[in-house]
C-alpha cells in the first residue's frame, strides 16, 4: 500500500491567488446545486438548522455524505456536540424553508416548521423530498469553512414526481423537465 502524503503540493506557479471571493462565488454560482437544510440539536435539546448546497455523497460503502459548514455556524456548534445531522433535501416549492434558515441568529426558525426527530435525535423537517441522518465520522479544516463527513445511519426518500428545489447565480431555480442530449 503506498502511502498518502497529506502536505499542500508545491507548484511552480505558487503564491497569491489573485481572486477574490466575489469572483470565486460568482464562477460557483455557475454550478446549479441542490438546497438542503442541515439540522442537528444544539446543547439546550432545541433544534438547530442552516440552508446548505456545499453537500456532496462521498461513499457508498461505506455510506458517506461530506458538508461544509461556515465556521461561525450555529448549527455546526451543535453538530460537533450532539454528534449527529440531518440533510434534508428541498423541493422546488421548498424555497421558503431555504429562506428561513439562511437567517443568521434567527430565533423564531423553527415557528411553524412541520418536523419530528429521527433515529438520530435529530429534526426531519416534514414533506422534504429526501432526508439522510448521518452520524459524524471526520471534520477536517477547510480555510473559512469546515469539512463534516456523516456516516449515513438513515435514509428516506418520499419526493416521487418533485422536483429538486436548484440554486443557480444566486437564485432559487427549477428544473424545467427538458433534456438535451
Amino acid at each position: 500500500m503506498t502511502a498518502v502524503n497529506n502536505a499542500p503540493r508545491e507548484h511552480p506557479d505558487a503564491g497569491p491567488t489573485g481572486v477574490s471571493p466575489g469572483e470565486l462565488r460568482e464562477a460557483m454560482g455557475q454550478f446549479a446545486t441542490g438546497v438542503t437544510v442541515i439540522t442537528s440539536v444544539g446543547a439546550d435539546g432545541e433544534p438547530v438548522g442552516t440552508t446548505a448546497n456545499a453537500v456532496t455523497s462521498l461513499s457508498l460503502e461505506p455510506p458517506l455524505v461530506l458538508v461544509c459548514f461556515d465556521l461561525k455556524s450555529s448549527t455546526l456548534t451543535a453538530i460537533r456536540q450532539h454528534g449527529a445531522f440531518a440533510v434534508n433535501v428541498l423541493g422546488q416549492r421548498q424555497h421558503h424553508l431555504s429562506a428561513n434558515f439562511a437567517k443568521r441568529g434567527l430565533s423564531a426558525a423553527w415557528d411553524d416548521v412541520a418536523h419530528h426527530r429521527g433515529p438520530t435525535g435529530s429534526p426531519r423537517l416534514a414533506d422534504v423530498i429526501a432526508v439522510i441522518e448521518c452520524t459524524v465520522e471526520h471534520a477536517f479544516p477547510g480555510g473559512d469553512h469546515e469539512i463534516v463527513i456523516g456516516r449515513v445511519r438513515h435514509v428516506e426518500t418520499s419526493g416521487e414526481g418533485v422536483a429538486p428545489l436548484l440554486f443557480w447565480r444566486g437564485r432559487y431555480a427549477a428544473i424545467d423537465g427538458q433534456l438535451s442530449a
